[in-house]
């Protein structure tokens, strides 16, 4: 197998809304849960994502998955490689993302690398190397309060340059409305003067058509699905890639019962959970709870046990923004998510045993800590439930055929969930 792209992102609800954006561009993708085993089955595919739970653990560890990801890939004829990032740049200024992105730039060679998370479609646009996030830049949207990677810059050359060893230059939009060539020519320019990265502006697709088709000169870029857009796009207008009717994932039916979970605290998340009670069974968790012990993953249980005979649950340990503060305030930060996420996977395993086949994960971290409890190796990726959000039909799981839906917290419309479960079946 050849690869026309290889990525590597950073969380795994990142990795299923890139791998959906390749997907609807044309390119047969899979998305695998970490580095792929020697003797895991892959199918003939232009493009993997290799899906890392490295945004928030600490540097040293994020670079060194990121880079067994870059090998394996490199190792299939992957000549491009993209480090997917978060849309909103999520990275305290300890990193990771310029710390992986600066290991990364050394193993390739690449004297100056191409940064931008800009995904018009969802929203998010950057202009003079600030992102914003809608109307407003990013420090002023509610994204500003991520309970572990919090937002407080909206200026991503700034916020680029507290993490990374390298300097740190700007592509303005000026220039990406010139098209590919101008911004290749920009690039060198910045090389010759010592910049090793830059942020790029881009406020409409075409910039992203326009960057894609810049950054498939490299051997490396990073930034967000946008970038992955206009990657994809790249490849298959040039021939490299013939593009594909239709999803790779089969429809054959699955079957079992279906099931929710929701450990993001995002607002669309909590409306989302406010939404679901009104056609389905809603359990909210006590976090502190959670926190302090099993008992709690126990209810749930015992409480998803009275109600999935009769069609879907959704359980939730989502909270608002001022109760996160104030359990992180009494536990410390790391370790109250930490407590909430692992309460989470159990709960998924225990679901998962009592005959759950079609599972959807609200939030990046409680996604993560869900597929690795259930061993899951990889997806093929399937129907789009929302902008960023596919089906997944697992690859190689222990539990047999399964269906899953991996949501970033701010993904997706009002009636998420039931929407993802009319699309799993």
């Amino acid at each position: 197998m050849t690869l026309a792209l290889g990525c590597i992102a950073d969380d795994y609800t990142g990795a299923s809304d890139l791998a959906n954006t390749l997907t609807r561009c044309g390119l047969r993708t899979m998305q695998t849960i970490g580095v792929p085993r020697d003797d895991l089955a892959l199918p003939e595919v232009d493009a993997v994502v290799v899906s890392l739970k490295s945004r928030s653990i600490a540097a040293p560890e994020a670079v060194a998955k990121s880079l067994a990801a870059e090998q394996w890939l490199r190792g299939r004829g992957a000549a491009h490689v993209m480090f997917k990032i978060c849309s909103t740049f999520d990275s305290t200024d300890a990193g990771n993302i310029g710390p992986v992105m600066d290991a990364l730039q050394a193993d390739c060679g690449e004297p100056i690398v191409l940064v931008t998370p800009a995904f018009p479609e969802t929203g998010r646009t950057v202009y003079q190397g600030n992102l914003f996030v809608g109307r407003v830049p990013l420090n002023e949207s509610p994204l500003k309060d991520h309970p572990l990677n919090p937002m407080h810059d909206a200026n991503l050359v700034r916020v680029l340059g507290r993490q990374s060893r390298s300097r740190i230059g700007l592509v303005d939009l000026v220039t990406v409305a010139r098209g590919a060539d101008a911004i290749r020519q920009r690039l060198a320019l910045l090389a010759n003067d010592g910049v090793r990265a830059a942020i790029v502006d881009a406020v409409f697709d075409r910039d992203l058509e326009s960057i894609g088709l810049a950054a498939l000169a490299d051997r490396l870029s990073v930034g967000a699905s946008g970038l992955g857009l206009g990657l994809a796009r790249g490849l298959v207008a040039s021939g490299y890639v013939r593009a594909a009717g239709q999803a790779m994932a089969e429809e054959q039916p699955i079957g079992g019962m279906a099931a929710c979970l929701a450990g993001s605290c995002s607002q669309a998340t909590l409306a989302q959970v406010a939404e679901a009670e009104r056609v389905m069974p809603v359990l909210r968790l006590d976090p502190e709870q959670l926190v302090n012990g099993a008992d709690e993953t126990r209810r749930a249980l015992q409480w998803a046990a009275e109600h999935l005979a009769n069609g879907p649950v959704l359980i939730a340990s989502s909270s608002t923004p001022e109760q996160v503060a104030a359990l992180q305030a009494r536990h410390g930060r790391d370790a109250a998510g930490h407590a909430i996420e692992q309460a989470m996977a159990a709960l998924a395993q225990g679901l998962v045993a009592a005959g759950v086949r079609r599972l959807v994960v609200a939030g990046g971290e409680t996604s993560g800590a869900v597929v690795d409890r259930l061993g899951i190796p990889g997806f093929l990726v399937g129907a789009e439930i929302a902008a960023g959000v596919p089906v997944l039909r697992a690859v190689g799981a222990a539990q047999g055929a399964m269906l899953l839906a991996l949501k970033s917290g701010n993904f997706g419309g009002p009636a998420f969930f039931d929407d993802a479960l009319r699309l799993m079946r």
